[in-house]
């Protein structure tokens, strides 16, 4: 099976113009939370799968409304996980990047989604480095924005810019609460991003500073319910609900803000854009 994907959203601009994406989604068929692996998880507390799946469905039917493209990869019993798809790899320009998970609780991900990425007909480049996917890769315009800090290793910063011949900036988390980049900073369109500065050490900031002046900041409280974790066409942009500053905000420069209310998946330390992987031609 071959899938055409379309072109990125990096041309889109919030005059009505967006570009409408490709992405994979995974549902939460088998999400529970079974381990701990980052401090918004804890095993110790219920979790209701069927009210994630109808809050993921939800998320779905708002990406279908929207005209995305929507794939989907089966998830798999003992992966809890797997929903959150912006982790199994990056794909831009038709080559896929595979994912290297740092903990072993999620590291059978990485091949799974390997394996449906060469099923649909993309060029399956295998890391050898630590990596997360689009948790800790993010594509503004050209430039690919890696974190490090938590869970993918500097060197995959390298490794990710030998493979599609980008500028790769380095960035460095330094909140475990914001252990991905997508957690702490949101892509809105090819020229714009939100983010939360106390996720990010000094010599980070400085960076984010002179690339994107005119960036929304976000507050601590939207942060904190994972409201930066959204995905934008470069018009509409999918956020979590409870993240109203971030939606008045987003409202205000001519941008459609849509709220989704994940909570459950929020138990596992992830929403939207963790939910979420952009599949690039």
């Amino acid at each position: 099976m071959t899938v055409t994907l379309e072109t990125s959203h990096a041309t889109a601009s919030h005059s009505g113009s967006a570009t409408k994406p490709t992405v994979l989604m995974c549902r939460p068929e088998h999400f529970t939370v079974s381990y701990r692996i980052n401090p918004w998880m804890h095993p110790e507390d219920p979790t209701d799968t069927s009210l994630a799946l109808r809050q993921w469905q939800t998320l779905y039917d708002t990406y279908v409304a929207l005209d995305f493209t929507v794939h989907l990869i089966d998830s798999i019993p003992g992966l809890p996980d797997m929903v959150y798809a912006a982790n199994g790899g990056f794909v831009l320009d038709g080559i896929a990047y595979g994912a290297k998970f740092h903990y072993r609780e999620r590291q059978p991900e990485g091949p799974a989604y390997m394996d449906w990425f060469r099923s649909i007909g993309l060029d399956v480049r295998e890391p050898e480095q630590v990596n997360e996917g689009e948790g800790d890769f993010l594509l503004v315009g050209d430039t690919i924005l890696a974190a490090s800090g938590f869970r993918s290793d500097t060197s995959s910063h390298q490794e990710i810019a030998e493979i599609y011949g980008r500028e790769v900036v380095s960035l460095n988390l330094v909140n475990p609460s914001y252990y991905h980049l997508d957690t702490a900073l949101a892509v809105i369109d090819p020229a714009t991003i939100a983010y939360l500065p106390s996720a990010f050490d000094e010599r980070s900031l400085s960076i984010l500073r002179q690339r994107y002046p005119d960036s929304i900041i976000a507050t601590e409280e939207d942060a904190a319910i994972l409201g930066l974790n959204s995905f934008s066409d470069g018009h509409n942009v999918v956020i979590a609900e409870r993240a109203t500053t971030f939606a008045q905000d987003l409202r205000a420069r001519g941008y459609n803000p849509i709220g989704v209310d994940l909570s459950e998946l929020l138990l596992g330390g992830g929403g939207v854009k963790c939910c979420t992987l952009e599949l690039r031609a």
